[in-house]
């Protein structure tokens, strides 16, 4: 059985999703205050990333572990609306599901802040 909504192929496929990822970024930003907080961070870290770094691969990690915050949050942002979708009901499944995303964003955000961390301290102590 095909699925109806997965017609479009080549070019017109790849705008239609790129649109559909726009939408959701914006609205992201629109419904989510963590998701916005985490924007302005990035807008603030990742011209800064640029500045710190000594190497391509400091760059690439210091800008990659801000722009990883962003998709975790996404991702969990999704768990929420999907659980809430289903029911506002208090269960222990929908319990796990906000809780695991929430831990994925505390691990992102705890692995960006010591790679930053890191960064900082071999930038201006070595």
């Amino acid at each position: 059985m095909s699925n109806p909504h997965k017609g479009r192929t080549g070019l017109d496929r790849i705008r239609h999703a790129a649109g559909y990822s726009l939408e959701g970024l914006g609205s992201a930003y629109r419904g989510e205050s963590a998701f916005r907080q985490e924007t302005w961070l990035a807008a603030i870290l990742l011209p800064l990333a640029f500045w710190l770094g000594r190497t391509w691969i400091e760059t690439a990690l210091l800008a990659g572990s801000v722009v990883m915050v962003l998709i975790v949050e996404l991702l969990n942002s999704a768990v929420e609306a999907t659980v809430d979708r289903i029911s506002f009901e208090l269960h222990e499944l929908a319990k796990r599901a906000k809780d695991f995303g929430s831990a994925a964003v505390f691990l992102a955000l705890a692995m960006t802040g010591t790679i930053w961390a890191a960064a900082l301290w071999h930038r201006f102590t070595a």
